[in-house]
């Protein structure tokens, strides 16, 4: 039930949150030499090392051949590595070298300095019920009868 004059005020209100957090984080990350395509495609992998260009691509909701491209200059810059897949002398998987690692920690600083900034005045009790309330939200879409199924993997790897 609409409670403004939007038609769906849950949603965009959303959509404006995550675009001024991306766009705050973009300038931080800026600040690195990161553009936001760069410390995206970083952050996934730090959380789904040895993954594919493929499904990385989807993650990130990229076509393959952009990714294909960014994983280029990463790989130049000496921020990721290409291995040979153990099974399919076709596919390669993806790491992060050593090299990245102290620039992802620094952007995890600047990223839990956005989400301090960002809660900034409300209490404990308070943080905690919005992102209860909010992972709620998402799992009522993500199990909605207009849900689309093939978008499971991909979900389940931005989550994680």
């Amino acid at each position: 039930m609409p409670t403004q004059s939007h038609p769906f005020p849950v949603g965009l209100e959303i959509h404006e949150i995550s675009r001024s957090l991306r766009r705050t984080f973009d300038a931080k990350a800026r600040g690195f030499g990161f553009t936001q395509e760069q410390w995206r495609a970083l952050w996934h992998l730090s959380r789904n090392e040895g993954i594919s260009q493929t499904k990385l691509a989807d993650i990130l909701e990229m076509q393959p051949i952009s990714v294909g491209r960014l994983i280029d200059r990463l790989e130049t810059a000496g921020l990721v590595e290409r291995r040979p897949h153990p099974t399919d002398r076709r596919a390669v998987k993806l790491y992060l070298t050593a090299t990245a690692q102290p620039q992802l920690a620094q952007l995890r600083v600047r990223a839990a300095e956005l989400n301090d900034s960002a809660l900034r005045g409300l209490s404990a009790s308070e943080q905690e019920s919005l992102l209860g309330l909010l992972q709620r939200v998402r799992q009522n879409i993500e199990t909605s009868e207009d849900a689309d199924p093939t978008e499971d993997a991909v979900r389940a790897a931005r989550v994680s």
